[in-house]
């Protein structure tokens, strides 16, 4: 979450989003677009969390049905 915050167009590209974060990275050069370039990193990685807990429920709720 700290990569995200203080590099937000590195926390992208270390996840494998290498387009994203070169969009980012042009977004974070202002010093404006630094505060939404980070939130928008910190918020993608709460999503990909997110993401990866639901399957894991999804996959727990399945494998208990059989």
């Amino acid at each position: 979450m700290l990569l995200a915050i203080l590099l937000p167009f590195l926390s992208f590209i270390v996840r494998g989003k290498i387009l994203t974060g070169i969009l980012c990275f042009i977004l974070q050069i202002t010093l404006i677009g630094w505060i939404p370039a980070a939130i928008w990193a910190a918020m993608s990685l709460n999503n990909e969390r997110a993401e990866k807990r639901n399957k894991k429920l999804i996959r727990a709720v399945r494998e208990n049905q059989r």
